[in-house]
């Protein structure tokens, strides 16, 4: 074992020391084997092929012993033909079975049976600021980081998201892509989404990692099995994506014959308000719209345009049916 295998086996160590008895049954390794490469192919003409690109990888993590992979959706998206590399560097076909883009998670099922223990899905409403875990992707002990809880809070992202209690770690880990979180108990507490910054009393600006809670996954997890969605009604969409300055919510683009794009409204644009309510954050901006009503309805944006304000009246779509999304069964 090299010096880099004994760092992480001692990580996972300290990670039990930190956090008290381990009672997991299962051995470091038997649970790193849990974790796979996920290597995706999207056609060049796909919706998100220009904002994510057509060639995508990162990591996976099993969840059940019928061959379903837990992963951040975004890898997944429109994909043509997805590549599962399995611990022991095998290579198996997976099928593209859900995404929600409320959340963030996407599932793929292999083709064929994969042999190896699922990895126990965790309680991560227990996980608070401070405590210790692991970020895991695929190459087993060389791929894992220790980290720590540096916040739980609300995230945004500009492709109309929010999460409202997301898991903030530091230092971050460079293949976050549907890495792996896990706790002491070796039992999965979320997957990783993006790199990021945060704002830390006491240390001021820092790199992190957002992690989507698996908390967020138990309701939803069989209707996405099951139907590739969630059965809550699909929020409206507008195929903005926007940012946010002292408070005011600016559009830095829109996407091609999205709501937005149809109804005039352009990258520059200032939204200033809601269905003639005031918008105040990105945040707001998202909730306002969502609180609006289901996937359809009809929404009246106050929209600055160089120096004119506007009333824009568009009807919002379910994102879900803009995306090629192929579920193979």
């Amino acid at each position: 074992m090299n010096k880099n295998c004994l760092y992480q086996t001692y990580l996972w160590v300290l990670l039990v020391v930190l956090s008290g008895p381990a009672i997991a049954a299962q051995t470091p390794d038997n649970i790193l084997k849990a974790i796979v490469k996920i290597k995706a192919n999207i056609p060049k003409d796909a919706a998100t092929a220009q904002s994510l690109g057509t060639e995508r990888e990162g990591n996976g993590v099993i969840i059940d012993k019928r061959g379903h992979i837990l992963t951040i959706g975004y890898l997944i998206l429109e994909a043509e033909s997805i590549e599962v590399t399995k611990a022991d560097g095998d290579q198996i076909k997976a099928n593209f079975v859900a995404y929600d883009y409320q959340t963030g998670f996407g599932i793929i099922r292999a083709i064929e049976p994969l042999l190896i223990d699922p990895i126990r899905l965790g309680q991560s409403f227990r996980l608070k600021t401070g405590d210790p875990v692991l970020i895991a992707g695929y190459g087993g002990t060389e791929a894992v980081l220790g980290s720590r809880v540096v916040s739980r809070k609300e995230f945004t992202g500009y492709w109309e998201y929010l999460l409202e209690d997301a898991i903030y770690t530091s230092p971050p880990y460079p293949n976050y892509g549907g890495a792996a979180l896990i706790d002491r108990d070796g039992q999965l507490l979320g997957i990783g989404s993006i790199l990021t910054r945060i704002d830390v009393d006491g240390l001021g600006v820092i790199p992190c990692n957002m992690s989507v809670p698996i908390d967020l996954l138990k309701p939803i997890l069989t209707d996405l099995i099951e139907t590739g969605h969630s059965s809550a009604p699909p929020q409206p969409w507008l195929g903005v994506h926007a940012d946010e300055a002292h408070g005011r919510v600016f559009i830095i683009r829109v996407t091609p014959e999205g709501p937005a794009a149809k109804a005039g409204i352009n990258a520059g644009d200032v939204v200033v308000a809601v269905n003639q309510k005031p918008v105040k954050g990105l945040a707001q901006f998202f909730r306002q719209i969502w609180a609006s009503g289901p996937a359809g309805v009809k929404v009246t944006l106050s929209i600055l345009q160089e120096t004119q304000v506007r009333e824009i009246s568009l009807q919002t779509a379910d994102r879900h049916r803009f995306l090629n999304l192929s579920r193979q069964r």
